[in-house]
């Protein structure tokens, strides 16, 4: 000891200072993203009581000389006879569309009075301006002033070789008429639009009944958008409501109904949230009325080589967020010319499993407004697209006349159709902002961001009450910043309405593109807060959240109106005795959720989030000891018996 004392040892050198970062959000993104699930499912899915009907894979005999019959008499095949027809027809041959009705009326440089005819000739209204209401290029109404040159042009289509013309009913809303002063109208329009499109299928049907030919009722997207402010002052403003545009097309589509038509087509979509109005529309006309609902086709408009509709969805987003329609045929139509649309078709085809369709333009437009594909031009570009085998339907839009059509079905005779995709049988997850969120197996943890609900941030909170909503928005991008997947807004307070509050809040966010472009989650425990949310938003968004807790009918309401909207859903794991906080009850509540939504409503399994409640942990309470374990044992349980589901923690 005493020579260690005198001679004592080297010290040894230092340790390295310990250096302490935070972790970036990228960082953490990866080490959450890194961890993988490990359970899986191999459970077989739950049928629906009442088998759905699948409109591209729907196979019933169909007799094609009764059919064509029926057409010739006037009739109006039922929507299994005309889905049935045509998939069998689309697995041998590519099928047509018509082409662009605006430009061929406008072929004929018609005037004022041709439009007026003899039933408007003494009509005579002002605008609110006071100046008189002109109608020359309101071609809707040349149902009533020029019916035989309406007839006779869907004619010259069948005959180039169209096996469906859309009706001359593009502008036919009482929203897109008011601009005319023709709202009252709106409804006889489409009725006479459909009748005179359903002669036209019957005289060629009668020359050439080895081909019948179909109408589709032609919908188009309105002069208004529920996407986009008119107003440069205030980005929260719009001039028409959800309510309005669904009541709008509900005159619509009982005009078309009752006129005959048989599909309905929801084109020209440069606002997906109008096209989601739309689609509503539909699904309520045809519930009010008990009828069988017609088969319906999609169509946005890319306006330009952004591959984005006006509002900004990439062709990926938007088909994510119509594909609860149940869509015969999804397609792009307008806007671009075959040369320019077809790697944004060959995306939608390759993400789309049914049937596809494309019109474009013939061309770009040139200086005039005019376009100068002439049909040898314009069959010709169309033909790569059938030489890759990309083509189920094939028409045309602006500046297509029956020429163009006719080039086409000559052209493309002979090459091979494009064939339906198989369906997965463990779909996955798809949600949209303005782009696309697919939440495959490999897709690992995505992030809720919850700073703009009111429960979430007391600064949130703070500038809501003071309606500071400038303010409120760079918390909501501070959150896109940070790196968050999907952005969840909550406005339940006492001082604020929260319908209110939520309505202006998303319509704000919705046009702030770096907010826009993520999913959002609608989140409220009351249901009216969450509708008017789901009314603003164009993408696939979250409801958070519904639950058993007020009994199975409104649970099943509830998630039947998700399911209209086009919305994924969290289920929180209550029943109507509480809260649950055991395993076993987790587990119970949770299988009973799955059972009910996929038995009677066949609801997608993959647009099912479970919220097993964490509650509450590290309290040191013994009582609150297994509830960490038992979420994640619960978890693990649903997740091997409920295909397909998601899930939520916090």
């Amino acid at each position: 000891f005493a020579e260690q004392v005198k001679n004592p040892p080297a010290a040894a050198p230092p340790a390295p200072a310990m250096k302490i970062e935070k972790s970036s959000p990228d960082q953490q993104k990866e080490s959450l993203r890194s961890l993988k699930c490990e359970v899986e499912c191999s459970a077989e899915h739950v049928q629906p009581e009442q088998p759905p009907v699948d409109p591209c894979r729907l196979d019933c005999p169909v007799d094609k000389q009764a059919l064509a019959e029926k057409i010739i008499a006037g009739q109006t095949p039922s929507p299994s006879e005309v889905l049935s027809y045509f998939n069998k027809e689309l697995k041998e041959r590519i099928c047509f569309l018509d082409g662009g009705m605006g430009t061929r009326i406008q072929a004929e440089k018609l005037e004022e009075a041709d439009y007026r005819g003899d039933r408007f000739k003494d009509w005579s209204d002002v605008d609110a301006n006071g100046v008189p209401v002109s109608l020359k290029g309101n071609n809707d109404l040349l149902c009533f002033s020029k019916p035989d040159l309406v007839k006779d042009i869907h004619k010259e289509y069948f005959m180039g070789g169209s096996d469906i013309c859309e009706t001359n009913t593009f502008n036919g809303t009482t929203i897109s008429q008011g601009e005319y002063k023709m709202q009252d109208v709106v409804y006889e329009m489409n009725k006479l639009g459909a009748e005179l499109a359903k002669k036209a299928a019957a005289e060629v049907t009668k020359e050439q009944p080895h081909k019948p030919r179909f109408v589709a009722g032609a919908v188009g997207p309105t002069s208004r958008t529920l996407s986009v402010s008119p107003s440069v002052e205030d980005p929260s403003f719009r001039n028409v409501t959800w309510d309005e545009l669904v009541e709008a097309y509900v005159d619509q589509i009982r005009g078309l109904h009752d006129g005959g038509v048989d599909l309905l087509m929801i084109e020209t979509i440069f606002d997906t949230q109008n096209a989601k109005a739309a689609i509503y529309a539909v699904d309520e006309y045809f519930e009010r009325t008990g009828k069988e609902r017609l088969p319906v086709m999609i169509s946005a408009t890319i306006v330009d080589n952004s591959g984005r509709t006006l509002s900004g969805q990439t062709i990926e987003a938007f088909f994510v967020s119509v594909k609860h329609a149940r869509a015969f045929t999804i397609g792009i139509n307008c806007a671009l010319g075959a040369a320019q649309m077809k790697k944004f078709y060959k995306t939608l085809s390759d993400i789309n499993l049914g049937w596809c369709h494309v019109y474009p333009n013939a061309g770009l437009p040139n200086a005039m407004g005019g376009y100068d594909e002439d049909p040898d031009k314009f069959a010709t570009n169309l033909l790569d697209y059938a030489q890759d085998g990309l083509l189920n339907f094939v028409g045309g839009c602006c500046g297509t006349f029956p020429s163009h059509i006719k080039a086409v079905a000559d052209k493309v005779n002979g090459c091979p159709v494009r064939k339906l995709p198989e369906l997965p049988k463990y779909p996955c997850m798809q949600l949209s902002g303005l782009e696309p969120c697919i939440l495959t197996p490999d897709s690992g943890f995505q992030w809720v961001g919850e700073r703009c609900n009111l429960m979430g941030s007391a600064k949130f909170k703070k500038l809501v009450d003071a309606y500071k909503w400038d303010e409120a928005m760079e918390v909501c991008l501070a959150q896109c910043d940070k790196k968050a997947d999907i952005l969840d807004f909550n406005f339940d307070s006492d001082l604020i309405d929260g319908k209110t509050a939520m309505g202006k809040f998303m319509r704000l966010c919705v046009t702030e593109p770096n907010v826009a472009r993520l999913p959002f989650m609608i989140d409220s425990s009351k249901w009216p807060v969450i509708e008017e949310g789901l009314k603003c938003v164009q993408g696939k968004c979250i409801v958070n959240s519904i639950s058993l807790k007020p009994g199975e009918a409104e649970f099943l309401a509830h998630a039947k109106q998700c399911m209209r909207f086009g919305a994924a859903v969290v289920i929180m794991a209550f029943d109507e005795q509480g809260q649950a906080a055991t395993f076993e009850d987790k587990v119970r509540i949770c299988q009973r959720s799955y059972k009910l939504l996929r038995e009677k409503l066949n609801f997608p399994p993959e647009d099912i989030i479970f919220d097993c409640n964490v509650l509450t942990i590290a309290t040191g309470l013994p009582e609150h000891n297994s509830y960490g374990i038992d979420f994640i044992n619960a978890v693990a349980e649903i997740k091997r018996t409920c295909p397909c589901v998601s899930f939520s923690g916090g």
